[in-house]
């Protein structure tokens, strides 16, 4: 019944996206290796595909990923996990962005996200009130319900398509394929794309790769 009913105010969320009264985004998290799952291919007869790997296997990458379908995307990375303190930081840039936007329109913006313990720490909860008065409000997702979220297929785009197969380095290239990856991504799909520097606090300079 809870999942039926979030489903329904998510709906009228996105009709009210659609007609202009707000801004609707997808939040969500994700990881990488650098050794990144072999894919389906094919081989010739009596040969068996081989795939080369690193000497070592490099820390795991992290990216907290905010979407606008058809806007833009806006996501950090970071090396290891994610914390609390991180999606304030994300979530404190944010709040500025929609702080504008209501100024300029009076459209608010709307962002959609599980309940990730990142998400609903206390330290996040008293930074609540500050980001609606901004003009960023939040819709919790009910459990279980990846579905729901539309980031999901972004990041299933971009692993299954994007960087599938590939073996990286170190750390570094390992993030440099992502951001590759991301920007082919955002071409193909006609959204721009906008890096948040965890160790700044701010939108970090644009590169835009894409090999």
């Amino acid at each position: 019944m809870l999942r039926a009913r979030k489903q329904a105010d998510l709906d009228l969320l996105q009709q009210a996206a659609r007609d202009g009264y707000i801004r609707l985004k997808y939040l969500d998290e994700s990881g990488f290796d650098s050794w990144s799952p072999v894919s389906y291919s094919w081989s010739l007869m009596g040969t068996q595909k081989c795939q080369e790997q690193t000497v070592k296997r490099s820390r795991r990458l992290s990216i907290l990923g905010l979407w606008e379908p058809g806007r833009d995307m806006r996501y950090g990375l970071v090396v290891g996990s994610l914390t609390s303190a991180s999606y304030i930081h994300f979530m404190d840039w944010q709040a500025t962005c929609a702080q504008r936007l209501f100024q300029r329109t009076g459209i608010a913006t709307v962002i959609v996200q599980d309940n990730a313990s990142i998400h609903t720490s206390k330290a996040v909860q008293q930074r609540l009130p500050i980001w609606q008065a901004q003009g960023l409000d939040f819709f919790q997702l009910p459990p279980y319900c990846s579905q729901m979220n539309d980031i999901e297929t972004e990041w299933h785009q971009l692993k299954a398509h994007e960087i599938r197969g590939a073996m990286f380095e170190d750390t570094y290239d390992l993030a440099m394929g992502v951001i590759a990856g991301l920007n082919r991504r955002g071409i193909q799909s006609g959204y721009t794309l906008k890096r948040f520097n965890f160790a700044s606090k701010h939108q970090a300079n644009p590169k835009f790769l894409t090999t």
